[in-house]
């Protein structure tokens, strides 16, 4: 399988893995706000994007599960952190091209470096201010989806 592509008009398919609640609502909400037609779809822990892009258990079905062109992606999750999560897409050749951002609480070098070592297109720390993150979320939305180009 190539690379995922998106056509003029095709929404953009964003995998969330956000275990915390609060978060994975400021992001859809930003990423709805931004006006740029996407299907957001949010898992909450690493075994269940795992599932997801690997197309296991619940995911089996292509349909229910079309590849993202975006991964926004938490470290700090239950049953595989995200850099186990980060690591499997990164090996994987039908997925390696998928952009995929860290959005994490975790500012510490060794979470950076270890990120990019396992080739993270982009590293986020959400601040702990709500306008901050709402501000935050909001430019990555512009960026991400509005002004980025995807291979196609």
């Amino acid at each position: 399988m190539g690379s995922p592509t998106q056509s003029e008009g095709e929404p953009l398919v964003i995998l969330h893995v956000e275990d915390d609640p609060g978060h994975a609502e400021i992001a859809r909400r930003n990423l709805k706000a931004t006006r740029v037609a996407n299907r957001l779809i949010q898992v909450s822990d690493g075994q269940a994007a795992v599932d997801y892009l690997f197309r296991h258990g619940e995911w089996a079905d292509p349909g229910a599960a079309p590849r993202p062109h975006l991964i926004l992606l938490d470290l700090r999750l239950p049953k595989l952190d995200g850099h186990e999560v980060l690591a499997r897409i990164k090996q994987d050749a039908s997925l390696a091209q998928i952009p995929v951002v860290v959005l994490t609480t975790s500012a510490a070098e060794i979470d950076v470096a270890r990120a990019y070592a396992q080739h993270v297109n982009s590293y986020l720390v959400k601040p702990l201010d709500f306008a901050k993150f709402t501000e935050l979320m909001e430019t990555f939305g512009f960026y991400w989806l509005a002004w980025n180009r995807f291979p196609g």
